[in-house]
Formats: structure tokens, sequence, C-alpha cells
């Protein structure tokens, strides 16, 4: 078997990889591979609409011997090459450009949540240093409360100006984040059908709004590429690492290795498992329309999650670690009603077509 072989280094624009891959030999025999990163999956389009197989690699995933110490991108290429050839590595899924276009307005949203964070905690702590203290009934970031916040004066212009730039930031992210969550109800609105099926299936759950579903669909794409629930839950990091060896079992903390954004919304979700299962008015109206099967998934999520959430905290157990648990296997539930949803849509897609023919 041939050894890989470093080539040197091309610029990273589309003419310098067409004519590289042109150099190596016809595109149908030609397997590319490169690790995901920053660059997103422009490299991997460019590729494939040259009729060239084209891998994205998981970078976490990539085999490491202990004893290197040198790293260069030269020794990265040649040892991805090896691996490859060997079957040694992971894929990644590739989004559609529809999907990540919508994954790239949910995380500006996201990014948005944190700006805003950030601007309340600079005006909240600026206000109480100068011991401006709103009233006891007025709760932090309402109307009224922001109506106290305008009406406060200081006495030094410097004050003042410093004051009016944190306010203007706290009532800019608010602006940003009107505008984006209006694009996402129309990037939705002109979605796939499957998407938005699954997203208002997503929605029977309690705990799982309008965005949730729309950041759970946007980040995972196609939930039937999960033969288990359990991979679900490792691809979230939601599940224990483990150091076993013969008789021994050790176990402790979740991995954290997966998607951290759709950690996050299922672990906000799981705290809805606090209070006893009820449909609600709000509830009510998500689940109108949807079939009877999502509905019934979704009140066994209540009942169990519930249940679940009362024995660990009996059990003493941290309540953090109860709400991580609880989100495992909520998990678990979002992967039932997603697949439940996908194959009804491609059920009806397939009449439709036989109806046509």
């Amino acid at each position: 078997m041939e050894m890989a072989r470093s080539l040197g280094t091309i610029p990273h624009t589309p003419e310098a990889v067409a004519r590289l891959m042109k150099k190596l030999g016809p595109a149908a025999s030609l397997r590319v591979c490169y690790e995901a990163g920053p660059c997103g999956y422009a490299l991997y389009w460019q590729l494939t609409a040259l009729g060239i197989a084209c891998t994205v690699v998981a970078p976490t995933l990539i085999p490491v011997r202990a004893g290197d110490r040198v790293k260069t991108d030269r020794r990265d290429a040649e040892k991805l090459a090896r691996c490859f050839r060997q079957g040694d590595l992971t894929a990644v899924w590739v989004p559609t450009p529809a999907t990540e276009a919508l994954r790239d307005l949910v995380r500006a949203r996201e990014c948005a949540k944190l700006d805003q964070l950030r601007a309340r905690h600079r005006l909240s702590k600026f206000l109480l240093r100068r011991g401006c203290r709103p009233p006891a009934d007025v709760r932090a970031w309402t109307t009224r409360h922001l109506s106290w916040v305008r009406a406060q004066t200081f006495a030094y212009v410097a004050q003042d100006v410093a004051f009016r730039d944190y306010l203007h930031e706290v009532e800019h992210v608010a602006e940003r984040l009107t505008h984006l969550e209006h694009a996402i109800a129309e990037a939705i609105a002109t979605a796939e059908p499957t998407q938005r099926a699954v997203i208002a299936g997503l929605q029977a759950l309690r705990g799982v709004s309008h965005l949730t579903a729309v950041t759970l669909v946007a980040e995972i794409g196609t939930f039937r590429r999960f033969a288990r629930p359990k991979q679900l839950m490792g691809y979230a990091g939601m599940v224990s690492r483990e150091d076993s060896s013969g008789p021994r079992v050790r176990r402790g903390a979740i991995t954290k290795t997966g998607n951290a954004h759709v950690r996050r919304v299922v672990g906000e979700a799981a705290w809805t498992a606090r209070y006893r299962p009820a449909v609600s008015p709000i509830l009510k109206r998500r689940q109108a329309g949807l079939a009877l099967e999502i509905t019934a998934i979704a009140w066994r999520a209540q009942q169990r999650l519930h249940d679940r959430y009362r024995r660990l905290l009996g059990r003493g157990k941290v309540k953090q670690q109860v709400i991580t648990a609880v989100g495992r296997e909520l998990l678990g539930f979002i992967w039932a009603i997603a697949v439940a949803v996908e194959e009804q849509q491609r059920g009806e897609g397939a009449r439709q077509r036989d109806v046509a023919a």
C-alpha cells in the first residue's frame, strides 16, 4: 500500500482546490476528508459539486498517539490520510444548506441573549453602586422596572453619560432579539414540511417552547440518523463518562463532549418536571391538531419525568444532578416524537408520489 505523502500547501480558494483535485486524478476515484472546524462546510459543498466523495471528520475523535509531541500541518494531513484509509475516523453529519442557514439564525439569537444578559448586568451593577434600588414590588426587567430605570438621574454629567450608554445597550439588544425572533418565525414558515412538522410535534412536550423546538431541529437536523435514543443522548454529551477495567466499573459526571446548544435547551426544558403532570391552556393550544400518538408520548413524558424528579430528589441527589438526569430522559421522548413525525411525513410523501405517478 502506498505511503501517505505531502503535496505541499495550497490557498483555501475554490480555484486552487479545483486545480489540485484535477491534478490528483478523476473525480470518481478520489476520496477526500478534512476536519470539522471554523471554515464550516464550504469545502465540502465545493468538492461534492465536483463529484468528489468528501467526508468531514470529528476532530476530537481522531486517534492520537501518546508519545507524539510534534504537531504540524503536514504531519496532521498525513495522519488524516492514513487514518481515513484505515477507517479509523468518525464522520460528522453535514447539514443541508437550508438547515445550516436556520442554525446560523438560531445561534445569532443565542448570542443576542448572552449580550442582553451582559448588558443588563452592567446596568444593574451600575445602579447598585449608586445606591439606586427599585421598589420592592417591582420585578426586574419588566415594563415597570424599565420605566423606573429611565427615570433615574445623576448629579455628575460623567455618570449620566455612562448610565445612558448602558441603558441604550439594553434597549438595543431588546430590539435585536425582537428582530431575530421575527426572522426565525419567517424562516420556519418557509422551511421544509418535515422540519415544520417536527417543530410542531416537539412543542407537545411541556417545557419545549417554539424557540426550543427550533433550536433542536436546527442543531440535530434529521433525528432518524440516530438508531436509538441513547445515541442522541451521547450526541448531546449527557451520558456519564466511564473509566472501567475488568470487574471495576467507575462512572462520573456527564461527558459534555457533544452539542452544547442541544444540552443547554434540554436542561432548561427539564426544569418543568418539578411540577405535577397537567395540560395547561398554552400547552393545549400547542397540541391542537397533532396526532394522538404524539400527544400520548408527551403525556407519558410528563408522568415519567415528574416521577423521576421526585424519586431522585427524595434520595438526596443535588437538584442540578436531578435536572441533568431528567434532561437525559427528556431527550429520549424528544427522539421518539421527532422520529414518529419524520416517519409520518415520509409516508405521506411516498403516498403523494404514488398519486402523482
